[in-house]
Parts: C-alpha cells; sequence; structure tokens
C-alpha cells in the first residue's frame, strides 16, 4: 500500500500510458526507474495493448462479464472501455487506489472499483460482484490478472490461480502476464522494485497455469501474441498467455 506522500506504482504507470492521474511524486519515481533501465513508455503501452487484444477475444466467445485483479489506475484503454458492452468489476488491494477509481467510475452503470486481494477471493465485496460480475461462478467469465504474478511466490501463485480455477465458471477465460528476466542486467532498477519482486524465465511461466489452458499461442511475450500488424519493438519485458477452464 502506498503512503500519501510516495510513489505508486499504478500512479507511474498511469504517467508511462499518457493518463492524468499521478502526481509529482510518481512522475519523479518514474523518471529515476527510467533512469537505471531504460525507457518505460513503450513497454507499458505494449502490455495495455495485449490487455485489449485479450478482452476483445474473450468478449467474441460471448463473455459480458470480466472481474479486474489489481487494477491500478482506470488510464483509458481499459476493460470497460474495450469491451463497452460488458460489465466489469475492477479490484485492488490498495484502499487509495480504491478510492481514486469509484472516483473516476462514479456515475458508470457497468464499471465498478472495489477492494480486493486476489490472493483471497473471499476479499471481494459480495454486492459489487452480483452487480458488475452477475455470472460469477455460474457462467463463464473474464479474469484479468496483469502485474500481479511477479509479487507473488510460486506457490503462493499456483494456489491463487487454482482457487481461481474453482472458483469460475467451466468456460471462464485467464488473461496474464509473468515478468521476464529482463532487469536482471539492471541491478540498479531491479533494487527498485523490492524485495517482493520475482523474475521469471520463460520456460517456468506455463507450469504455473495449473489446470489453466492456454490458447494455442501459449504463453509469449506480449507484443507477440496476436499482434495486429508487426509486433511491437518493445524488450519481452512481459509474457502474457489468455488461458480458459475448459467447459463441460
Amino acid at each position: 500500500m502506498a503512503a500519501p506522500d510516495a510513489p505508486s506504482t499504478a500512479r507511474m504507470i498511469d504517467h508511462w500510458l499518457g493518463g492524468r492521474d499521478h502526481r509529482p511524486v510518481d512522475v519523479a519515481a518514474a523518471a529515476a526507474f527510467e533512469a537505471a533501465y531504460g525507457p518505460c513508455a513503450a513497454i507499458f503501452r505494449s502490455l495495455r495493448a495485449f490487455l485489449g487484444r485479450t478482452v476483445r477475444a474473450i468478449a467474441a466467445e460471448g463473455v459480458d462479464g470480466f472481474l479486474v485483479f489489481g487494477a491500478g489506475v482506470r488510464t483509458c484503454g481499459n476493460v470497460h472501455e474495450v469491451a463497452p458492452g460488458a460489465t466489469v468489476l475492477y479490484t485492488d488491494v490498495d484502499p487509495e487506489t480504491v478510492r481514486l477509481g469509484r472516483r473516476l467510475l462514479a456515475g458508470s452503470d457497468r464499471a465498478g472499483y472495489g477492494p480486493g486481494d486476489v490472493t483471497d477471493i473471499g476479499t471481494l465485496d459480495p454486492a459489487l460482484l452480483r452487480r458488475f460480475v452477475p455470472g460469477w461462478g455460474r457462467r463463464p467469465v473474464g479474469v484479468v490478472f496483469l502485474g500481479l504474478a511477479a509479487f507473488l511466490d510460486d506457490d503462493t501463485l499456483a494456489r491463487t490461480l487454482d482457487d481461481l480455477y474453482e472458483a469460475a465458471a467451466p468456460g471462464s477465460w485467464l488473461a496474464i502476464d509473468f515478468d521476464s528476466e529482463e532487469l536482471a542486467g539492471h541491478p540498479e532498477a531491479l533494487a527498485m522494485m523490492g524485495p517482493a519482486f520475482r523474475m521469471r524465465a520463460p520456460e517456468r511461466f506455463a507450469p504455473l497455469l495449473g489446470r489453466w489452458r492456454p490458447t494455442a499461442e501459449g504463453v509469449v511475450p506480449v507484443a507477440r501474441w496476436r499482434p495486429v500488424g508487426e509486433p511491437e519493438p518493445v524488450p519481452d519485458a512481459f509474457h502474457g498467455a489468455l488461458a480458459r477452464r475448459p467447459a463441460g
């Protein structure tokens, strides 16, 4: 949880994506990270584009309800904008981020924001879940799990994904990303990520999905997952997949 006067990763990403809901302290932290690593805006735009492509793919399967964990700041191109016919519940563990998200979505009858810890789905607000993901547990939904795997150890990640598999109805979909070992060559930037941050070699990604079954693309650099035209020329910092709980 970020203190009010401390930089927030969610707001730093908002800055990199060209949003408006960040503070000078976030811009300064983003500049410090880029000084240790390099430009980040293109990388996070690529990840946001991956989100859009996976959400469109899920919506094309007839899914009209999405549950988003670790949603951060509701920057442009988020789920309810990509799938305007769907209802969406955004969740986050940071109370300040939740307050900001609720303010930005005030008045929306198709998207809401509430507290929720992905490692304990019992923390979700039942009333918000019924309102914005009414099919949860009964019919297929889309689960968005981006920016989270890097902060969970293997055991916790495996348990969390299995809990989601059990809770979601057959035919549900999971959009997920993993952090590669891209920062290994940038020790100063890696130190800024904190002790909870976990890089993983690409061959470790697919087994962590457990019973979720990835689409034919498998787990690939996000820019190369069903690209529209040529993939963006960005470092392979994030790998991603769209996976399904088989129907029936």
